[in-house]
């Protein structure tokens, strides 16, 4: 399983999000306080941001942050208006390499998957000239949002759609998305937890609270969230729901 993070705001740190919280990625690694399943994230991270011109880059190891020693240079001297950080817990049978960490990036897009899918399930939605960086299942899952978005389908419907698309062939996923292109964060609890909190600064949704103060909001199961600069929507991802209104 993994632990995930989104921020959209003012320009910070990847300091600011990732080590300086009480509870950030790097004690989720080791000791998760809401995560249902497994419980240990360490088998690989990853940082995403955006550039001047939109495009989505992300920076991924395998192993703990702290094994990282040039981890503490680079998020001191990286920043951004939206970020995306992640830790992982491969599932078993699924290799430990950079390319399996999240966060995925295609394009103007950063994805990270907190969960599981059964690729052989999902095969028939897999447009197979769309070829995963990596055989582990989060990959794959990107690879299915990659080709929707090639289509010309907005973020906001994409990431909805290919959770009720993949619940419907594989009743056992574990599906909380986590995808953003630098203007939204579009967020999904389908087995796992989530969270988000506003301030004047901007906003932060996540598995689980980086800190004890109580203003954190805690997303129901099956929900569908939108940040933007604007605020936070939420609706249900029901699989009887035919579309979700934003």
């Amino acid at each position: 399983m993994c632990r995930h993070f989104a921020w959209l705001g003012i320009e910070r740190t990847v300091e600011d999000l990732v080590l300086r919280p009480s509870y950030g990625l790097p004690r989720q690694a080791d000791r998760p306080r809401w995560q249902h399943i497994d419980l240990i994230n360490r088998d690989g991270f990853g940082v995403g941001w955006f550039t001047a011109d939109g495009g989505a880059v992300s920076r991924r190891r395998v192993g703990p942050i702290e094994a990282d020693p040039d981890f503490p240079a680079f998020a001191a001297a990286t920043r951004g208006t939206c970020v995306v950080g992640a830790v992982r817990g491969a599932s078993p049978g699924m290799p430990i390499e950079e390319a399996a960490a999240a966060p995925f990036a295609h394009g103007g897009t950063l994805l990270s998957l907190n969960g599981h899918v059964n690729v052989g399930l999902t095969a028939p939605l897999h447009d197979p000239s769309y070829v995963p960086e990596s055989t582990c299942d989060a990959a794959f899952l990107a690879q299915l949002l990659w080709q929707r978005l090639d289509q010309g389908v907005p973020l906001t419907r994409a990431v909805p759609e290919l959770v009720r698309d993949i619940a419907a062939v594989d009743q056992h996923a574990c599906l909380n998305l986590l995808a953003a292109d630098g203007s939204v964060i579009v967020a999904t609890t389908w087995g796992e937890t989530l969270c988000y909190r506003t301030t004047p600064e901007g906003v932060t949704v996540a598995s689980e609270p980086h800190d004890d103060d109580a203003d954190w909001i805690t997303v129901p199961d099956r929900s569908l969230v939108i940040a933007t600069r604007a605020g936070v929507t939420r609706a249900s991802l029901d699989a009887s729901d035919t579309q979700v209104a934003v």
